[in-house]
């Protein structure tokens, strides 16, 4: 059996790691195409280096988001591979591409069924589009299969947990143990507070961009602060700088980010894939988004949700705890395992 796999940002980069791992496991071939949605080095070929990743057996080098640009590459892909699927990861325009230029190729979607209910985002916009085009639908829990069956969803609905988990426990404390990312800046484990802003609507928008820097810089205490490649560019078009105990640094690879997010005090972001982080690495997060797919982060008080507002910001994170008890969230870190025995049933 063959799978194309396609991936094109960081967070996919992750997810694909123990995914590709298992898929090689069950004598499955896997074909890598990355769409170089991220292609900064730092965002992309490092981790294929990071994780063990297979190599791509197609790079586009497209250095863009565009669906419209990715969409008849990747068809060409599919053309000369004729997989039995074709395996998308989140919700990211390479997701939409490779689901849209599958063409005949059954469809996988992993993260399946999840909702944010704001159709301002262009991530939400996505989920649903490839959510109605896959065949086989990959849920992280029992809520977004329910939300798959409301909608009339027609694929194939298997909840199997979150990859991302399988990637979190699994190299989570080799990064602790490997990296040195904390000699880099002066602080202690549990100290300090980890940023990341990427979201379309955190950046585009001078004032909320201003606004989210000035809360990072009014936080009472030390800010490491790993930047996307876009926000360093608005940042500069906006005239907005880090504080003095804000420490700006390029995208980290995955064994120091993980390193980093798992020791730090508080973690603030617009990412979907660190708020689940920072819940398995038992540290609270503030999260920069009037909404979120990930809403039992919040529900059970791990996460809390603010506004682009400074005093709001710097508040949440001095307030920023985790309750006593904190469940299990979005399965077991078997995922991977899961997804592959479920693509061998399918093609069969």
């Amino acid at each position: 059996m063959k799978v194309l796999s396609v991936v094109g940002n960081r967070p996919q980069f992750i997810k694909s790691g123990p995914l590709s791992l298992a898929l090689r496991e069950r004598g499955i071939d896997e074909v890598v195409l990355h769409t170089g949605q991220h292609w900064d080095a730092e965002m992309s070929a490092v981790f294929f280096d990071e994780l063990d990743l297979p190599e791509p057996a197609y790079r586009l080098d497209l250095h863009t988001a565009d669906v419209d640009a990715m969409r008849p590459r990747i068809a060409e892909a599919v053309a000369h591979e004729r997989p039995d699927w074709v395996l998308v990861y989140g919700d990211t325009n390479s997701t939409l591409a490779g689901a849209e230029a599958a063409g005949d190729v059954p469809v996988a979607h992993v993260e399946a069924g999840l909702r944010s209910f704001d159709l301002a985002m262009p991530e939400e916009r996505n989920r649903i589009a490839v959510d109605r085009i896959s065949a086989l639908l990959f849920c992280p829990d029992d809520r977004s299969a329910a939300q798959l069956e409301r909608e009339g969803v027609a694929g194939r609905r298997e909840v199997v947990g979150d990859v991302m988990a399988d990637a979190c426990f699994r190299f989570g404390p080799i990064a602790r143990e490997r990296s040195t990312v904390l000699r880099r800046f002066p602080i202690d484990p549990a100290t300090y507070v980890v940023a990341t802003i990427h979201r379309e609507a955190n950046v585009v928008d001078d004032e909320r961009l201003r606004q989210i820097v000035y809360g990072l810089n009014w936080i009472d205490a030390p800010v490491v602060f790993p930047v996307h490649p876009r926000t360093r560019r608005r940042m500069a078009e906006v005239g907005v700088a880090p504080g003095k105990w804000v420490w700006v640094t390029e995208p980290l690879g995955y064994l120091d980010m993980a390193a980093l997010a798992s020791q730090a005090r508080v973690i603030v972001t617009d990412s979907g894939g660190l708020q689940k982080e920072a819940y398995w690495y038992r540290v609270p997060c503030v999260t920069v988004r009037p909404n979120t797919e990930w809403v039992d982060t919040v529900r059970v008080g791990a996460n809390v949700l603010v506004g682009a507002e400074r005093a709001e910001i710097a508040a949440a994170v001095g307030d920023a705890r985790l309750p006593d008890e904190l469940p299990p969230l979005y399965g077991d870190g078997h995922a991977s395992e899961k997804i592959a025995s479920a693509l061998l049933l399918g093609a069969g």
